[in-house]
């Protein structure tokens, strides 16, 4: 019995046990490709096991608190996070980690993961030695002040302004307009003493766009506001505990001043006179950081549809309803309903992780261009991390919510974990880019790669298919059999055929327009429907570019194999419409593949518990009692009913004065 195993009540009865000897691979090594390698495996394993261990990190009666407990505990749990980490000196990585399994969010990860970011970013060496050290001790705690009240995705449009004063040497910030309130940003409404805030700098009277600046916000004192700043949460959002941890903030300046050099000024420098000088360091390295950024929501995806897919796997296998097996009803997962709702997800958890892998590249890739001055790659990285933030988000949001309908009705409770992972969830789909705003980008991208193909300019990294357009325009699908659909040549072509004459059509079409931003405009849901083909080929050829790597342990890669042909053809299937209207493939060749898909449910339906268990989460970090590791549901949901606060007395509060007044009622009868 492995740690893991024992950790997760392996001393009671494993009622999931018949379901993984059936396992067809070894699963100690699908762990491992599932973490990335040995050393995240184990770094992971460690510290999942921590925090699972620890009481101090209970999380079963979050979704009961009210909102000022909720915040309290998360502050206590944060702050005992950080006591641990020092304690224990973990690397950045097992930190990292930490936060990761403690799974709630709260002021940190903003401070870690935005607020620190943009100071390496965005400021000189000077200003980094000078906050860095604080800002990694937690002597000083950040967050990341762009959105306002009334611009969100058009940042260019943000009303706040950072006016230079020549006279004293400082930048004044003010918010001229209510609508110019700083409005959504993580940590601020109650925790941040900083924040790096988004600002229109103006020098004698100039407008110089938006800028970045280091802002004091509360006394490191009395955490009191400094003078001129009102700021405040923004209230309750959505779902049970979720994101209502987070003190999501409002924020106003009333002339409030800053040094010059609390200025970001990696890019663009103000002097001593009020000078605007653009610096050695050119504006496009700032890509680098919204690279890393997006990378890290396309992983947070792969965690988040994963955790709903164990949920609803183990759950489907526990569930029995009608027909009878031996006297027994059939298990729920045996259904092919179910099999072709939830197989598909978990074949996407496993394209997500992968394709998160290869973002991981990229950044590394586009880090080292960026510093050696080529720039080169840098619009197809873009318009690439751009669409994989809004397809694997999207994907995810809408997957999880169809784990919850595939668990039926006890999916609906609390205590399945899914409602809170759910609304915990959703925001990723407009924070760091609205999605539909994000597939614009991309489809804007997709039309200048195509105009300039006559050009004779060769198209790069995952645009670089479309180099062959001309084929690509003429070929035929050469699919004889249901067979056919299992070689990788064939469904990448079929993907790439479909992209490329979604996209060129559209090209055709924009080009009748006299007016290109209004042919844009009208034709934005055609555009929509282009760069989401694009990014799906994406992942369909990451995922197959993965299955070509060295992937140890017995009947991995055929498990693999087998999830990356139920990702492929069951994309094909939803989006049938698309591969036939552009001819890509033929009506008959879209039935054989539906043929291979259920072939495909077949083999993955005896290794689906493990392929869940793979993923490696704790009893506590799953924080679902349908979920659970050994399938003990019933006894546990029946004793998890019996702790809501409602059931702390026999006879509600209101009887008294509400319902036993109704029941004694003197009847007359109505005259009316």
């Amino acid at each position: 019995m492995t740690n893991m195993e024992k950790l997760e009540g392996g001393a009671g009865v494993d009622y999931l046990a018949d379901e993984r000897i059936k396992a067809q691979f070894d699963l100690e090594a699908m762990k491992i490709v599932w973490a990335g390698g040995i050393y995240n495996y184990q770094v992971s394993d460690r510290m999942a096991r921590l925090v699972a261990s620890d009481p101090a990190f209970r999380k079963d009666n979050r979704t009961m608190l009210d909102r000022k407990e909720l915040f309290r505990n998360t502050l206590r749990k944060a702050a005992y996070a950080w006591k641990r980490i020092v304690e224990l000196r973990l690397s950045e990585d097992e930190a990292s980690k930490l936060r990761f399994f403690v799974d709630e969010p709260a002021f940190t990860d903003l401070h870690w993961g935005m607020f620190i970011p943009a100071i390496k970013g965005q400021g000189t060496e000077e200003q980094q030695k000078k906050w860095l050290p604080m800002a990694y001790r937690m002597q000083i705690i950040g967050c990341y002040a762009q959105t306002e009240l009334g611009h969100g995705s058009n940042v260019q449009g943000l009303e706040t302004t950072a006016t230079f004063d020549p006279e004293t040497d400082e930048f004044i910030i003010n918010s001229p307009t209510l609508t110019s309130s700083k409005w959504w940003p993580g940590g601020l409404g109650k925790v941040s003493t900083h924040a790096v805030i988004y600002a229109r700098l103006i020098t004698d009277g100039k407008d110089h766009g938006v800028n970045g600046f280091i802002v004091q916000l509360r006394s490191l004192d009395d955490h009191l506001p400094l003078p001129g700043i009102t700021v405040g949460d923004i209230g309750m959002k959505f779902g049970n505990g979720a994101y209502n941890t987070m003190d999501n903030g409002v924020l106003r300046f009333d002339h409030v001043r800053i040094p010059r050099d609390q200025m970001l000024m990696r890019v663009l420098q103000v002097t001593r006179e009020g000078t605007v000088l653009q610096s050695d360091v050119p504006r496009q390295l700032l890509y680098g950081t919204m690279v890393y950024v997006r990378k890290t929501i396309v992983d947070d995806a792969s965690s988040a549809l994963s955790r709903a897919v164990c949920i609803a796997t183990r759950y489907s296998v526990v569930r029995r309803q009608f027909g009878s097996q031996n006297g027994r009803e059939t298990q729920v997962i045996d259904y092919r309903t179910q099999q072709s709702r939830l197989f598909p997800l978990l074949a996407s958890a496993y394209a997500f992780r992968f394709v998160g892998e290869w973002l991981n590249w990229l950044y590394t890739d586009v880090t080292n261009r960026l510093q050696a001055n080529d720039f080169s790659t840098l619009p197809e990285a873009h318009a690439c991390t751009a669409g994989l933030k809004s397809l694997t988000t999207s994907v995810t949001a809408d997957a999880i919510e169809e784990c919850r309908k595939l668990c039926g009705g006890h999916g609906y409770l609390c205590s399945s974990g899914l409602p809170e992972l759910f609304a915990v969830y959703v925001p990723a789909c407009t924070y760091e880019g609205d999605n539909i705003v994000l597939l614009l980008q991309v489809a804007r991208f997709l039309m200048k790669t195509v105009a300039q193909l006559p050009s004779g300019k060769l198209p790069v990294g995952t645009t670089a298919y479309m180099g062959r357009v001309e084929h690509l325009l003429q070929c035929s699908c050469d699919v004889k059999k249901a067979e056919d659909w299992l070689k990788p040549s064939i469904i990448v072509e079929a993907f790439e055929a479909r992209s490329a004459r979604i996209s060129v059509a559209c090209a055709k079409r924009l080009s009748e327009f006299s007016n290109s931003e209004e042919g844009f405009m009208e034709l934005s849901s055609d555009l929509v429907n282009a760069a989401v083909a694009h990014c799906q080929l994406i992942v369909v050829s990451k995922f197959f570019e993965k299955l070509q790597q060295d992937i140890p342990g017995e009947g991995v890669k055929q498990q693999l194999e087998v999830l990356c042909g139920i990702y492929a053809l069951s994309l094909l299937a939803t989006h049938l419409g698309d591969f036939l209207s552009t001819g890509s493939i033929a009506p008959k060749q879209g039935l054989l593949a539906n043929d291979l898909l259920r072939s495909l449910y077949s083999q993955v339906r005896p290794n689906a518990v493990a392929l869940v268990d793979a993923f490696n989460y704790t009893d506590h970090f799953l924080g679902s009692v349908l979920g659970r590791y050994d399938g003990n549901v019933y006894p546990k949901l029946y004793e998890e009913a019996w702790k809501d606060p409602l059931n702390e007395a026999v006879v509600p509060d209101g009887y008294h004065d509400y319902i036993r007044p109704l029941l004694k009622q003197q009847v007359r009868t109505s005259r009316l």
